[in-house]
């Protein structure tokens, strides 16, 4: 995927959809600075969708498509769920894992990736909801970090099954009640972000959507951590507005009231000492290299 595959031949141009030649002419492969901001004119970046009216995770989505930073060398696996009916929709390249074997799958894919592709990066992003993080994947999500693999895990938590009628998950809150869990939960939510950290990633951040340059930053961060020093965990709260009683319009306003001070999705951040260097490092070159334009562009004369 990218600018120089995603062309149309010129003979052929008058006969494709109008549809494929908007993708071509807005994609954002190759933008500098690509983000959040591109959506709603770049059409690559989810223009339409099979989810519910107001899903949360159909924001989420958007979000991190925007926020890759290399999406035509990046490639996302996707588990048995609610985003597995988004993933036809999304012009990265994507693979669909059995329920919870995705960490898995994503640790052959990205050594396979860097033996036929050596002198060329490429990411590997992981995207599953609670069940097949937490649950049933459990044990190959954490095999993954045991083994210090060089990507990304992206946890979508709605805090229940939002795909299979309403059970609960180890991510639901403790006394929660749903349509099947009618006793309530019966157990505190798993405490993954500090399991992510004990077990040996170097990145690990929890927080919602409802602010698209934090999730923008700390998608980037996350990417770019695991190319380098090791694997990365995002958790990010997409409530399933069906299942817990809201209305379409109301997903916003239930991140925002999971999101308060001392709440259990009020963003945290944990980041080692060598990816703090890592970042530290990016950030004065990016520093360097804008001065350098700003230099470039000034005129003959002026210092």
């Amino acid at each position: 995927m990218g600018k120089n595959n995603l062309k149309i031949c010129s003979d052929l141009e008058d006969i494709m959809p109008p549809e494929y030649r908007e993708l071509v002419a807005s994609a954002t492969y190759g933008k500098e600075n690509r983000g959040w901001k591109d959506i709603g004119s770049a059409k690559e970046l989810i223009e339409e969708h099979s989810l519910c009216a107001g899903c949360p995770e159909a924001i989420a989505f958007r979000y991190v498509l925007a926020s890759l930073p290399n999406p035509e060398d990046t490639v996302m696996v996707g588990s048995t769920g609610c985003t597995s009916l988004v993933f036809p929709h999304v012009a990265v390249h994507n693979i669909h894992s059995l329920f919870g074997n995705q960490n898995a799958v994503a640790s052959g894919l990205k050594r396979a990736l860097k033996l036929r592709f050596p002198d060329r990066e490429k990411d590997v992003v992981v995207l599953a909801g609670d069940g097949a993080t937490v649950d049933i994947g459990l044990d190959m999500t954490l095999q993954a970090w045991f083994r210090q693999e060089k990507f990304t895990t992206i946890c979508f938590d709605n805090e229940l099954y939002a795909n299979t009628g309403g059970q609960e998950s180890g991510l639901t809150q403790k006394g929660f009640v749903m349509k099947m869990a009618p006793q309530g939960k019966q157990f505190n939510k798993v405490r993954m972000p500090e399991i992510a950290r004990e077990s040996g990633c170097a990145y690990v951040a929890i927080l919602t959507v409802s602010k698209p340059n934090l999730v923008e930053r700390v998608l980037k961060n996350a990417v770019l951590i695991a190319r380098t020093i090791g694997p990365t965990y995002i958790q990010i709260y997409t409530p399933c507005i069906l299942e817990i009683g809201k209305q379409s319009m109301e997903g916003l306003q239930e991140m925002r009231d999971a999101e308060g001070p001392n709440d259990r999705f009020a963003f945290r951040e944990f980041i080692t000492d060598e990816a703090k260097a890592f970042l530290a490092d990016m950030d004065e070159k990016k520093k360097a290299a804008a001065a350098a334009k700003i230099g470039t562009a000034a005129p003959a004369g002026v210092k």
